[in-house]
């Protein structure tokens, strides 16, 4: 998540830079084929105009449906957090000797809090895991300079930012050894482990240690986070759909085609002095419309690993910390900060 107020003019070069060079270099070159009567087509401008303004209401739409993708995410996380709160807290004040006939002792009671608290970090790590492996659509998974750029995007951009905190972050720092190798070969790690938290709660009401009622309650936390969890992957699985994603790539590909055959040849019967604007403008139009395919289609899946994504490392440490801190914890782990200006 890009946390500055103003996305700066290098950052722009980085996403766009290799849109300038191509879009300039293409209206240079039919720029000085019309001045030396090399092209002599004119394309009037009101028909261009007119596709440019549906191609501009495509990709609005694009843009405003991506936006949707990305806002539903973030919701979901934000509610993932308010659970999270509420397991930490119901945790803390549920599990206690209130329905047993033999108190266990402090540590004992302290002990199974944790394990059910710990256990918890170690589905929300789980969690984000899965939703950053990619997707057949996603762009590090295309071929030739989309999948480059792709990688480069989350070394340097994304992913990459965090690696120190990733590896701090990792699952086995959360669970036993044993339920750590056991869960972690399931095909959905995260689900099996809110699985085994149902489990424990089941035998800490065998033992007295919740009374029915509070079992109750503590599963359908459980449940929420299943929920939560679905939703998230519904976001990951199911793509924007191609016909919508795809046809304004195209579109826009059509647009700017067009473009040079009816700007550069209006703009140079203003004179020598048009006919050198022609060149900037021409790529300046061009330009714009690409930058609005290329956010569009960067923002519709916010769990790639990317600038453009839910914080999730960050949403995962806030918890961390407050539900850690539930336990008496005092040596809690550091907030994740922005680094050039991306908060992951």
């Amino acid at each position: 998540m890009i946390v500055t107020k103003n996305i700066s003019l290098p950052r722009i070069i980085q996403l766009t830079g290799h849109h300038i060079l191509w879009l300039l270099t293409g209206s240079t070159i039919i720029a000085f084929l019309y001045k030396n009567g090399y092209i002599e087509i004119e394309l009037p401008w009101l028909p261009i105009s007119v596709i440019g303004t549906a191609v501009a209401f495509y990709v609005g739409f694009k843009n405003n449906s991506a936006y949707d993708r990305m806002w539903e995410a973030r919701k979901i996380w934000g509610a993932i957090i308010n659970s999270s709160r509420a397991w930490g807290s119901y945790i803390d004040s549920f599990v206690s000797n209130l329905s047993r006939t033999e108190d266990a002792s402090d540590e004992q009671i302290h002990t199974i809090k944790k394990r059910l608290i710990y256990r918890h970090l170690a589905w929300l790590y789980a969690l984000r895991n899965q939703l950053l492996v990619p997707t057949p659509w996603e762009h590090i998974n295309q071929k030739g300079i989309v999948g480059k750029l792709a990688s480069y995007y989350q070394e340097f951009s994304g992913m990459g930012l965090v690696i120190a905190e990733t590896n701090d972050a990792a699952i086995h720092n959360y669970l036993p050894k044993d339920e750590h190798d056991r869960l972690i070969n399931h095909v959905n790690t995260a689900t099996q482990i809110i699985n085994e938290q149902a489990r424990e709660l089941r035998d800490l009401r065998k033992d007295g240690l919740i009374d029915d009622f509070r079992h109750v309650e503590l599963q359908q936390i459980l449940y929420h986070f299943y929920e939560h969890q679905g939703k998230c992957e519904r976001i990951k699985k199911f793509p924007l759909p191609r016909q919508y994603a795809n046809m304004s790539f195209y579109f826009v590909a059509i647009f700017i085609l067009l473009l040079p055959f009816s700007m550069i040849p209006e703009l140079m019967k203003v004179g020598e002095l048009g006919f050198w604007l022609s060149i900037p403008i021409t790529a300046l139009v061009g330009w714009v419309y690409v930058l609005m395919e290329v956010i569009g289609d960067y923002s519709e899946n916010p769990f790639q690993g990317m600038a453009n994504d839910i914080p999730m490392l960050s949403l995962c440490r806030v918890i961390e910390i407050d539900l850690r801190e539930m336990l008496g914890e005092t040596e809690l782990p550091p907030s994740i900060e922005a680094k050039n200006g991306i908060l992951m």
